[in-house]
């Protein structure tokens, strides 16, 4: 792996962004999930709205940098989106991840994109979007 093409100056600068969400145990739900990969872990909590949108959310994320990255990206995106789209979005992530679908309009998604091309890389990338499908049963 070619860590220059990975962790370019907006991949690093996007990691060192999660302090923008912090964790906070008052958060109303929260899951968390682990790659089975690498061993990264995201633990999300949120609370939703009342229309069923996430009207704020909460990182606890132990990841390489591009796990961390995908994270804020995630968390840049997230705020007023329900959980059925995000859950959804996450799948067509994933499908493009696998190399059957073009990249899906995720804002900030670009940034990540040449770890698309390494599958140890994949299971870091949707720690956030497997956590809020963990979470749609408790919403």
């Amino acid at each position: 792996m070619n860590a220059t093409v990975l962790y370019t100056p907006p991949v690093l600068a996007l990691a060192t962004g999660l302090s923008a969400w912090p964790w906070d145990d008052e958060l109303t739900i929260a899951a968390e999930t682990r790659s089975r990969a690498c061993g990264s872990t995201l633990k999300l909590g949120i609370d939703l709205d009342s229309e069923g949108r996430v009207a704020r959310l909460g990182l606890r994320c132990q990841a390489c940098a591009i796990g961390q990255a995908a994270a804020a990206i995630f968390a840049g995106a997230a705020e007023g989106r329900t959980l059925d789209a995000i859950v959804r979005d996450g799948e067509a992530i994933a499908r493009w991840l696998a190399g059957s679908d073009e990249m899906p309009d995720w804002p900030g998604l670009e940034v990540i994109a040449p770890a698309a091309a390494y599958p140890g890389r994949h299971g870091a990338i949707m720690l956030p979007w497997n956590a809020a499908a963990a979470l749609l049963p408790t919403a």
